[in-house]
């Protein structure tokens, strides 16, 4: 990848939320080939470090910052710690979530309930909240909120996390309209995609779906549609949500 093209990132200042891994790292490093610095944040230091020794050895800026997106003080220290190091954001992608499987409903605690909600709705909320203010007061941005298939087909035993996966998708719209015409703000819903989480899948997970292309997604196929909504390719699309998943149904 280079900076050439309708993709080209120069000078951009990217934060990816759970980006030591999966899809929030292969994001990362679309950006920072593209030639963004980026801001790499997950709940592991170290993890985050990793990544970012990656970007500075593409010869892009980087910053590592330990942060649990559900916990709203180290949300508060982690916009400190990037517009510290780099003056600004142009860039967020709200990518870190959890999805644990529950029994059923009704043995679904409240401590896990709570947490998912934490993660998958309530950080993106405040996140975005205090980055799109700064956004639509300075000179503009885009913002990335990568959901899932789930929030569309949800399935039983999955109930906290489809709910907060269709609340972020709601956040989308809210955001898209409070934080306009400057800001851009787009879902991204994801499908199956082999990543490290699907180690803990069947082999036959692995190999089908059910969907018009019928396999699940290698990394690399979501970082076109994570590039077009990050640059300026996608000037005229706020407000929309993106689904990348192979057709599932």
């Amino acid at each position: 990848m280079s900076t050439d093209g309708p993709f080209d990132l120069t000078g951009k200042v990217a934060l990816v939320t759970g980006g030591s891994r999966g899809l929030g790292r292969a994001m990362a490093l679309a950006f920072a080939a593209h030639g963004a610095d980026v801001i790499i944040t997950s709940r592991k230091q170290e993890a985050c470090e990793a990544v970012a020794a990656e970007i500075s050895g593409m010869g892009r800026r980087s910053l590592a910052v330990g942060c649990h997106v559900g916990h709203w003080a180290e949300l508060d220290q982690l916009v400190s710690a990037s517009y510290e190091a780099f003056g600004r954001v142009d860039i967020l992608v709200n990518n870190a979530g959890m999805s644990p499987l529950a029994p059923s409903s009704e043995a679904t605690s409240e401590e896990l309930f709570d947490k998912v909600v934490a993660v998958n709705f309530k950080g993106p909320f405040r996140l975005t909240a205090i980055i799109g203010s700064r956004m639509a007061a300075g000179d503009g941005g885009t913002i990335i909120n990568v959901s899932s298939s789930g929030a569309l087909m949800p399935q039983p035993s999955f109930g906290p996390y489809a709910g907060s996966k269709a609340a972020l998708n709601v956040l989308t719209q809210v955001f898209a309209r409070e934080f306009g015409p400057n800001v851009r703000v787009n879902t991204l819903s994801a499908g199956p995609f082999l990543t490290d989480i699907a180690e803990h899948w069947s082999a036959e997970s692995r190999e089908r779906t059910r969907s018009a292309i019928g396999r699940p997604g290698r990394v690399e196929e979501v970082v076109t549609t994570a590039l077009y909504l990050a640059s300026p390719a996608s000037s005229y699309t706020t407000g929309a949500l993106i689904r990348v998943d192979g057709g599932l149904y």
